[in-house]
């Protein structure tokens, strides 16, 4: 069994990523883009059996700092 786990900065926290990729993307020439927010996609190769909650309690303690991140759970 498969999980992945997709990280954001929450809303209104500054991504310093994000605007140097939409920086980046304007001196292509693409001029369209107003906004770039950058994450990471964790994904764990998991025991059968392990479920959805052990996955939750991984991200709290270690892949996502909740404090400025916001995480969702996939199971695959």
């Amino acid at each position: 069994m498969k999980a992945r786990v997709h990280v954001m900065l929450k809303d209104g926290v500054l991504d310093p990523q994000g605007e140097a990729v939409r920086h980046a993307l304007h001196g292509l020439g693409f001029d369209g883009v107003g906004g770039v927010r950058q994450g990471k996609v964790i994904e764990l190769d998991l025991a059968e059996g392990t479920g959805e909650e052990t996955v939750r309690d991984m991200c709290e303690k270690l892949l996502a700092n909740t404090v400025i991140e916001s995480y969702r759970i996939e199971l695959i």
